[in-house]
């Protein structure tokens, strides 16, 4: 009988492989927990499953979707503006000496040396210098490249013949095309042609305050293309001027040299922009004794553009005599307001009387002056207050004309009450 059950060999040589191999499948295991993965997925790994940190100092934006009018990049941030560097000085000038040489740099090519003759215009041969002429002198400057020159009624008031030197030397006839006495100011014409015309800037009352600098150009006693240097000394004066019954307001005064000569010349802000014209000095000896004046700029501009539109200004006028309240006054005559501008006389026949105004009734001594007392106390003026009498006359010059309604608000018999009035041109004299 044939024996069927493997050989003994057989048998103990596949326990002995199967073995082997478990031992293989071990030692596999083994060295895997030992050792970490393979090499092939460690990076992917460890980025899925301890993401890195991102540094704290660049924060990290996630995409987001935009259709294609949101890819219009958007705008940089906008810094913080900085105050402009300050002027590039020359190492040998100070800061006030470069603004004094630049404004006259500037502006002297536009100033001029208004001479007035009592004789025929010089011709081309004649000697002029130095300017030693029986009549008026003065200043001026351009205002258009036209050939319109502003300079002082006094200057040339009465002319008969007017000629004009430009900073360069040249001479030039001019042509007197109106004038204003109760501003002082007057407008030359010369031919254009051949010159070199170069006019002014204006600058903004509005902008001026005490202590600023002033610069003057002009022909202080005939010396053309002189510099002065200065600050405002005083805002708001009122001056009384020669021949005219009415008050000329805010005017400028300056501690700028102004002599004769000067009149009609440019005040200057520190941008070289005309601020007034230098009309007038205070001086028992008629040199400058620090007290000098310029008319307020805006005059400058509304009655060259009238004379040079219509050949004359026209002043808006209320038609009343008044006085500036103060409190004494106040508390002495028992008034509610608290300032204003008391109503001594109403013109008759002016706007004021048209539109129903009072003046006073009875007449007062106080502090040993003599008041009329009981008129209507304007407070406002177009809803603006008036403190001052030269808060009238400064509104009137600044922003009316004849034909204009305006609104008063008075106090009468402790009441307010507002009253329209329609402005009148000024005459030229007073009853």
């Amino acid at each position: 009988m044939k024996n069927n059950r493997l050989p003994l060999f057989i048998l103990l040589a596949l326990v002995f492989i199967g073995l082997c191999m478990f031992a293989l499948i071990a030692a596999a295991a083994v060295s895997a927990f030992a050792f970490g993965p393979a090499p092939a997925w460690p990076r992917f790994a460890q980025e899925v499953a301890t993401p890195r940190p991102v540094p704290t100092s660049t924060p990290m934006r996630l995409p987001t979707p935009t259709s294609p009018a949101e890819t219009i990049p958007p705008p940089l941030p906008t810094a913080t503006p900085r105050p402009a560097p300050p002027v590039s000085l020359d190492p040998a000038l100070d800061f006030e000496t470069e603004i004094n040489t630049r404004v006259y740099e500037l502006v002297n090519p536009s100033v001029v040396a208004v001479r007035v003759l009592d004789q025929d215009l010089l011709d081309e041969e004649q000697d002029v210098q130095p300017f030693f002429f029986d009549s008026g002198e003065g200043s001026g400057f351009v205002i258009g490249a036209e050939g319109y020159i502003v300079t002082n009624n006094h200057v040339v008031e009465d002319a008969e013949s007017i000629v004009v030197q430009f900073y360069d030397g040249l001479l030039a006839p001019a042509e007197l095309m109106g004038a204003d006495p109760d501003t002082d100011l007057a407008v030359l014409k010369v031919d254009p042609r051949g010159l070199d015309l170069q006019p002014v800037s204006f600058g903004n009352i509005d902008d001026l305050r005490v202590g600023q600098r002033v610069l003057v150009i002009g022909n202080p006693f005939g010396n053309a293309n002189t510099l002065t240097t200065g600050i405002i000394s005083a805002l708001g004066r009122q001056i009384a001027l020669p021949g005219s019954p009415f008050r000329l307001p805010e005017v400028i005064q300056t501690d700028a040299a102004i002599n004769p000569g000067n009149s009609g010349g440019p005040m200057l802000n520190a941008r070289g922009e005309v601020i007034g014209v230098a009309f007038m000095l205070q001086s028992t000896t008629r040199a400058n004794s620090g007290v000098g004046f310029g008319i307020p700029v805006y005059f400058v501009e509304r009655v060259s553009k009238a004379i040079i539109e219509r050949g004359s200004y026209e002043h808006p006028w209320i038609g009343i005599r008044g006085t500036t309240l103060s409190p004494f006054m106040i508390r002495e005559l028992g008034l509610e307001a608290e300032r204003g501008v008391l109503i001594s006389e109403v013109v008759p026949g002016g706007p004021a009387a048209k539109a129903g105004l009072r003046g006073g009734d009875r007449e007062v001594t106080l502090e040993g002056v003599d008041f009329l007392v009981g008129g209507d106390v304007i407070v406002a003026i177009d809803d603006r207050p008036v403190k001052v009498f030269d808060d009238l006359l400064a509104y009137l010059g600044r922003y009316t004309e004849p034909g204009m309604e305006i609104t008063l608000t008075i106090l009468r018999d402790g009441e307010i009450m507002r009253m329209p009035l329609t402005l009148e041109p000024r005459p030229k004299t007073l009853r």
